[in-house]
Order: C-alpha cells, then sequence, then structure tokens
C-alpha cells in the first residue's frame, strides 16, 4: 500500500512502553535439548549453533544434573552469595522468570513468598506464584504486589528482548527494560530493600545508574562466573533502598 492509499489513522493512544512479542523456542520448563536435536535439521544456523553451545556448556550440565531449572540459577546463586539478598521470610518479585532458575533459587533459600512474571508460561514450582504476562501492560504491575501481599524485599529483572540484529534498536530495547525495571523496584520496594538487573557492558544506562545511586545506598556491578566468557552481560546490584 502506497503512502496515499493508507487510511487516516486513529488518534494515538497514551505512550507507554511495551514488550516485544513473546520469544519463540522456549518451553515453560526451560530448553528441551533432545527435542532440539532430532528437528536440527529444521532449525536455523543460529539455533543449531545455541544447541551446541548449550551440550558443551559445563552450566548447563551442571544445572540438568542438579535439577535447577537453567544455568542462570548459578548466576544468581553467586550473587546471593556475595550480597546475601535474600533472607529467611523475604518477599521477592522476579521479572522475566522463565524457566524460573531465579524463583528456584530464592524458594530454596528461605523466602516466604516468591511471584515470578513472564512472557513464557512456567511450568509450577512449589513456593512460589508464576503468572504469564506482559509485565509493561497496565495494572500487570498491582497484580504482582497484590499475589505477593505487600511491598518486595527483592526485585529482580533478567528479562530480556527479542534481538533483531539492529545494533542501534536492540541496545535501545535493552536499555528499555533496565528501565522499566528499575523504576518498578523504586517504586515497590520496601526501605531497605535490594534489586538486581541484567545488563551489559557498554550499554548507555548512565541515567538508570544515577536514578539508582540516588535511592539505594549503594550499586555494584557484578559479571557471575556462570556468564559465558565471550558475553557482554552483566548485572547491577542496587542495595538498601533509602
Amino acid at each position: 500500500m502506497s503512502d496515499d492509499e493508507k487510511p487516516t489513522p486513529a488518534p494515538a493512544e497514551p505512550a507507554r512502553r511495551r514488550m516485544v512479542r513473546p520469544p519463540t523456542g522456549g518451553t515453560a520448563a526451560g530448553r528441551s535439548m533432545g527435542g532440539k536435536i532430532k528437528t536440527a535439521e529444521k532449525k536455523s544456523i543460529s539455533s543449531i549453533e545455541w544447541i551446541k553451545r548449550q551440550l558443551a556448556d559445563p552450566w548447563s550440565e551442571k544445572a540438568r544434573a542438579e535439577g535447577w531449572r537453567s544455568r542462570a540459577a548459578f548466576k544468581f546463586s553467586e550473587i546471593d552469595d556475595r550480597f546475601r539478598l535474600v533472607k529467611k521470610g523475604s518477599r521477592v518479585i522476579d521479572l522475566g522468570a522463565a524457566p524460573g532458575g531465579w524463583v528456584q533459587v530464592c524458594v530454596n533459600r528461605g523466602a516466604a513468598a516468591v511471584v515470578g512474571v513472564d512472557l513464557l508460561p512456567i511450568e509450577p514450582i512449589p513456593g512460589s506464584i508464576l503468572i504469564q504476562a506482559d509485565f509493561t501492560e497496565p495494572g500487570v504491575d498491582q497484580q504482582l504486589i497484590e499475589a505477593l501481599g505487600g511491598p518486595p524485599d527483592l526485585v529482580l529483572s533478567d528479562m530480556a528482548h527479542n534481538t533483531v540484529g539492529h545494533r542501534q534498536t536492540d541496545h535501545l530495547k535493552i536499555i528499555a527494560l533496565i528501565e522499566i525495571a528499575s523504576e518498578f523496584a523504586i517504586r515497590t520496594l520496601r526501605p531497605g530493600g535490594h534489586f538486581v538487573t541484567k545488563n551489559f557492558q557498554g550499554g548507555d544506562a548512565g541515567h538508570v545508574l544515577a536514578d539508582l545511586r540516588a535511592n539505594f545506598q549503594d550499586v555494584k556491578y557484578v559479571k557471575p562466573a556462570a556468564s559465558r566468557k565471550g558475553s557482554s552481560e552483566v548485572y547491577l546490584v542496587a542495595l538498601n533502598k533509602k
């Protein structure tokens, strides 16, 4: 359709951030290696390379052997070992929780209430409430607080987006997710609460960092050992909300 043929657009709705479309290829319990291998001939080259990395990755193998939903459980375990974020009786909200590794760690370490949300379904984890929803949709944030039973002691965000291969566009999406998560944490955390979010080295999150430093007593960058060596992934840990 040419520009001349396009209908007059309806009045724009109020601007709000949204996450990208639900990711494909995942499952409620994480990714199944066996199913991936059997259908590898139907997968893209990038999917096949992902399978090879997973099979060759000792952290993924260790996660499968120990019953964790994903290798990400070791990332958060290391962060929590260092900063003691999860205490007995803690209330935790996990944004971008699928397939559930961070939720498992929180439950196992004594959290009294854990609520996770993700675009993907997550298979049940005893001791938690798991919600399939777009966190950026209006009302979902309040739904999380109501499910938790009050303000959180800890907000976690391992949210990611579907990359499009355009560096600037992908960068803006990364920063948008960090902004959304940090705004939620600052608004809802009880005094003394903590916040952890995924970031990437070289990402221009300076204004987010400034907001976190204004609202928390300390902010640290952490690169867990379980993060892939070639990845630019790091985590921002904001401690003790003012």
